[in-house]
């Protein structure tokens, strides 16, 4: 067992997942920190339209990134898998394949963002008065799709080992690069929400470069040469076969919180910054969940690939409850806190006031949405990524879709709006937990079968 790697398949598992999971925890609060830095030097320093224009532009960027984003998921189960089998051929197929696809999909991307950001931004009713700003953000952001993918599908290759360390020490580095380059292109050379750009993408560049500089210098499974570089097609068939389910969840996800920020937009500029403000601070929130998930997802890929079904169980059960508490805690503080967090921010105080509601709102029962991110884990890392996909589509973004339709329309207050996310959540947990126990039941039913068949011959 390597230094940096983690045994998933003997042992105890919650020290385990610990360990697995603080890193992420840790990597994800910086790289939250880190662009919370990139709102609070914009809304302080080029103005409450530039912090509009950033924050805005949340949604939309996840609607092009997310299916690409999807099959860095189904990485992480393949090679997850195949190392808990001990198939070492397989996993180098798995490390050439997903990064040849993460380099394919990253200049796409780009030329998709150069293309289509401004149509996209009308399409969601962006107001005159930051539709320039908003355009120009995007087209350069997407500009370091390449380096964002590389970084996102080498990080899953390395997790799915039980390396979290590296890939936070790598994205940690980005970090600092993109805090001092903000300050620099913002505040001394004036540069506004372009500054801000410019900064991510140069980091994004960093932490890719790290990551990939890693993956050459693995001596097992995992190194990468790039005179190996080939897409494998029976390897590329599986990793869409679970990561494209993921992906395109992650558009439909997408499109209706583009429905969602557009009704948001519906109320002005005070409320975007708002709702902008209060969604930054609900990704720290969900930092305890986005951990534990990808826990989840490594820890069953590997034991499922092993045919430990007991450890699978256990696995399921632990980041249950240490996703949730997290959960529960993260958003206390964020409710308790709120007023001084949203100050960061902007000290306009019907900008803090607009960003309490959604603390209050969707912050506070966020534990529901890591409930539903837990049981997706399991599904996933058991091989499942379409009933998961369908579930969460029609539970997730259907409700909401209905409820702006319908609810909203009768009562076009942000408070009924917000209301369709929690609701969404629960209908959508019980619907998961419904299908977990399905196939929970199918897999143990066909591991007895085959161990009876077995003894008989």
């Amino acid at each position: 067992m390597k230094r940096h790697e983690i045994d998933m398949l003997n042992g105890p598992l919650c020290p385990k997942l610990f360990t697995f999971a603080i890193p992420l925890m840790i990597s994800s609060m910086l790289q939250l920190a880190f662009n919370s830095v990139d709102i609070i030097v914009v809304g302080r320093f080029a103005g409450d339209a530039s912090l509009a224009a950033v924050t805005s532009t949340g949604s939309l960027a996840s609607l092009l990134i997310n299916v690409f984003m999807g099959l860095s998921v189904g990485t992480n189960v393949v090679v997850a898998q195949a190392m808990g089998h001990g198939d070492r051929d397989r996993t180098e197929r798995v490390v050439h394949t997903s990064i040849l696809t993460s380099l394919v999909g990253g200049v796409l991307l780009a030329l998709l963002g150069l293309f289509l950001s401004r149509p996209l931004l009308e399409l969601m009713g962006s107001p005159a008065e930051v539709m320039d700003l908003s355009t120009l953000y995007l087209k350069i952001y997407f500009l370091g799709a390449p380096a964002g993918l590389a970084y996102n599908f080498g990080a899953a290759l390395l997790r799915a080992g039980g390396d979290t360390q590296r890939p936070m020490v790598y994205l940690s580095l980005g970090g600092v690069i993109n805090l001092v380059l903000n300050l620099i292109t913002v505040i001394v050379f004036d540069m506004g929400v372009a500054g801000v750009a410019i900064a991510t993408v140069i980091s994004q560049v960093v932490s890719a470069a790290l990551v990939l500089w890693c993956l050459m210098k693995e001596e097992g499974a995992l190194h990468l040469d790039w005179k190996r570089l080939a897409i494998d097609k029976t390897i590329f068939f599986n990793i869409v076969r679970v990561g494209l389910p993921a992906g395109c969840q992650g558009i439909v996800f997408s499109l209706s919180n583009v429905v969602i920020q557009s009704s948001i937009n519906s109320f002005g500029q005070t409320v975007m910054s708002g709702n902008g403000a209060a969604a930054n601070i609900e990704g720290f929130v969900g930092i305890g969940i986005n951990a534990f998930y990808q826990a989840n997802l490594t820890f069953t890929s590997q034991n499922y690939g092993a045919g430990k079904l007991d450890r699978v169980d256990q696995v399921f059960g632990w980041t249950m409850l240490m996703g949730t508490v997290s959960a529960l805690l993260m958003s206390g503080l964020a409710y308790l806190f709120g007023p001084q967090l949203l100050g960061i921010y902007s000290s306009n105080p019907d900008v803090i006031q607009m960003g309490m509601i959604r603390v209050i709102y969707v912050i506070l029962p966020l534990f529901l949405n890591g409930m539903v991110d837990i049981v997706v884990g399991s599904l996933r890392g058991l091989g499942w990524s379409m009933a998961p996909m369908i579930v969460s589509v029609v539970g997730i973004c259907g409700v909401r879709l209905v409820w702006i339709a319908t609810v909203f329309q009768s009562v076009r207050t942000l408070e009924c709006l917000y209301l369709s996310y929690p609701i969404s959540w629960t209908i959508t947990f019980l619907c998961h937990t419904a299908c977990f126990l399905f196939l929970r039941h199918r897999v143990r039913s066909k591991a007895s079968a085959y161990v009876t068949a077995a003894n008989r011959a």
